[in-house]
């Protein structure tokens, strides 16, 4: 049994955002072609994906919105009227995949035919609040499996960790007053979306269960793995998580063009190490990984591939 599980459906690559948008389906194709070129997939569990359904969508956004998202992309409207989200004919089936890949991907991790999992998918869904998409997003893919993982599996406790470089307003928004779900963040500051301050810690029963961490143009491994080490680690040792989810945005990483931090690919497959002995504590080693951002396509490739390399535990490179 491999530890590792890939999740992915390849029908994302017809969500058509366009020409020259930075969310385009070679995001999809670069990183598979990196796992076959480097041998990387043959070390990974290929998990069946299936299709999220509504009522999966349901357990975090409202029935309203979802029916308005099914009602703009039948229009064949270029844009969701929520927000700067591009939209073609597919994009409806497409983000429905992508979020049933997450699902997949808790469903093996949690029946324990794997250890953790990598969730290959488009459109990104950390933007997606309940009632509104933005962002390149249509639908929020780690907060709906967060919720699936409780509602199917019995989970108790999510953490969800956020290391994109744009702060995910929509798992804060649909978490903010949940105290069963530890949401944090490094982001850059300030940076769109404009959310994501020290002081957004969480209300009424989940105060303090909202940790942001932004940062400055420039900031890469002494600031964000500092904040893991400082803020992250204590509070999850508190919390006691039994699950970890990843919003896996690599376009914190350095020369990527919607992001200014400077990560290098070691540095992911550090914070990667240091969430899996997060996981060991309390969790069972269980860990849902699942693609944000990420818009230099050679540098999304290499800092996923150091990413997912880590979760099998194979000895750094670096």
């Amino acid at each position: 049994m491999h530890t590792t599980g890939i999740a992915f459906d390849p029908l994302v690559r017809q969500h058509d955002t366009g020409p020259g948008h930075p969310e385009k389906p070679a995001r999809f194709s670069a990183v598979l072609d990196e796992f076959r070129y480097t041998g990387l997939i043959d070390s990974l569990d290929q998990l069946d994906s299936r299709p999220a359904g509504e009522d999966d969508l349901a357990l975090v956004h409202t029935l309203p919105y979802i029916e308005l998202v099914k009602r703009e992309v039948a229009q064949r409207r270029r844009q969701l009227s929520t927000g700067d989200t591009a939209i073609s004919e597919a994009s409806l089936e497409c983000a429905f995949a992508a979020a049933g890949s997450a699902l997949s991907a808790v469903d093996a991790v949690l029946s324990r035919r794997v250890r953790n999992a990598f969730c290959l998918v488009r459109p990104p869904g950390h933007h997606a609040e309940s009632n509104r998409g933005m962002g390149f997003c249509l639908f929020n893919n780690v907060a709906v499996a967060a919720r699936y993982a409780q509602r199917r599996y019995g989970v108790e406790r999510v953490l969800i960790v956020d290391w994109d470089v744009h702060h995910g307003n929509g798992t804060q928004e649909i978490f903010y007053r949940d105290p069963s779900v530890l949401y944090f963040s490094i982001h850059q500051s300030p940076w769109y979306p404009g959310t994501g301050a020290a002081d957004e810690t969480g209300a009424g029963d989940a105060q303090g269960l909202t940790i942001n961490c932004p940062f400055p143009a420039g900031s890469g491994r002494a600031e964000i793995a500092g904040a893991f080490r400082d803020r992250l680690v204590p509070a999850a040792a508190e919390f006691a998580p039994d699950l970890l989810l990843i919003s896996a945005g690599f376009d914190s990483r350095i020369h990527d063009p919607l992001g200014q931090f400077v990560l290098e690919d070691r540095d992911f497959a550090e914070l990667t190490n240091m969430l899996l002995e997060m996981a060991a504590q309390t969790a069972q080693g269980r860990i849902v990984s699942v693609l944000e951002g990420g818009y230099n396509l050679q540098g999304l490739a290499s800092a996923a591939h150091a990413h997912v390399r880590a979760l099998l535990g194979e000895p750094s490179p670096f």
